[in-house]
């Protein structure tokens, strides 16, 4: 869905995507006609950390959506959640003549020597979604996952009564994605000295593994009655281990809005879910890129706002 379909969040965005394609007018004039759709010439490769995820197709075609009106000449490539497939992939792209990187990495540790030979040869290169740990890259466009954390907390806090044991299904190991709402959901459930966290263990962002670990979780802490999950993936496979417990007696929150999730939402099974634009991340990645082979100064973070979708506004946020 375009961010012209996403409630309250959409004015937010707008404003965000509107400031972006003013930067990128100015100075640019009509010498390149990459800001008329005329097309730039320029060459752009896009690696995706997997396809096999709801939220990165979406990212995807955000990206796909922006190159398309700009006249750049988008390469999309995944790495199958597999770093060594994403460094080749890389200096592939690298090698053929790319003109800039746009990384959505594995292994936020990993990706710095990935990006090494794209940096090595002074091309611009922009993180999607996930931060490059110990490189110096160009900018990074991600939603605000600490934020979006707490908020997390806040909602599963209100969802059982402020008191109760829960778990935390977690995201993929070395993502900042899974670190950060990790931080920011530790912090905000702290403000609630009567929630006590049993059990925290990773599945990956992955459904079919948050379906196994949260059977095996909630075996061994059977008087569970809340659970995070770090995406709505893992959210969605936590609601099938729950079965009709689900949103009754066991509330889940998840984080992403993505259309399963806001559809959970909707039925009761899932609690609430942190929205975050994965389409707008991609737009706004290609439009950064854009500004960047223009020339144009850029900031090293830009930010895409979230907001907690609950039963009481999901219908803003569905297409």
């Amino acid at each position: 869905m375009t961010f012209t379909t996403r409630g309250r969040l959409a004015a937010a965005v707008l404003t965000t995507s509107l400031v972006l394609a003013g930067t990128a007018a100015c100075g640019r004039g009509d010498t390149d006609g990459a800001g008329s759709g005329e097309g730039s010439g320029e060459s752009v490769t896009l690696s995706l950390s997997t396809l096999n995820n709801p939220f990165f197709v979406d990212v995807r075609d955000g990206a796909q959506e922006a190159a398309d009106e700009l006249g750049i000449d988008l390469t999309v490539v995944d790495a199958q959640n597999d770093s060594t497939a994403q460094t080749d992939q890389i200096a592939s792209a690298v090698s053929s003549g790319t003109s800039g990187l746009l990384i959505n990495a594995v292994d936020s540790d990993a990706a710095a020597a990935a990006v090494a030979p794209a940096l090595s040869g002074d091309l611009p290169v922009i993180g999607v979604d996930r931060a490059v740990n110990g490189a110096e890259i160009t900018s990074l466009v991600s939603s605000d996952n600490v934020a979006g954390g707490s908020q997390a907390a806040d909602a599963l806090a209100a969802a059982i009564g402020e008191e109760g044991k829960v778990i935390v299904l977690q995201g993929q190991p070395g993502t900042s994605a899974s670190r950060d709402r990790g931080a920011g959901f530790t912090e905000g459930i702290a403000a609630y000295p009567g929630i006590e966290v049993v059990a925290m263990q990773t599945a990956n962002f992955d459904r079919a593994q948050a379906l196994d670990v949260a059977t095996n979780l909630l075996q061994a802490n059977p008087d569970v009655v809340g659970i995070f999950a770090e995406n709505d993936e893992m959210a969605l496979g936590a609601i099938q281990a729950l079965g009709a417990r689900a949103g009754d007696d066991v509330h889940v929150v998840g984080f992403d809005g993505t259309d399963d999730g806001l559809a959970a939402v909707e039925a009761g099974t899932l609690e609430a879910t942190i929205a975050q634009q994965p389409r707008e991340l991609g737009r706004q990645s290609v439009q950064l890129m854009a500004d960047v082979l223009a020339g144009e100064t850029v900031d090293s973070e830009v930010p895409v706002a979230v907001e907690t979708v609950t039963v009481d506004n999901v219908g803003d946020y569905q297409s």
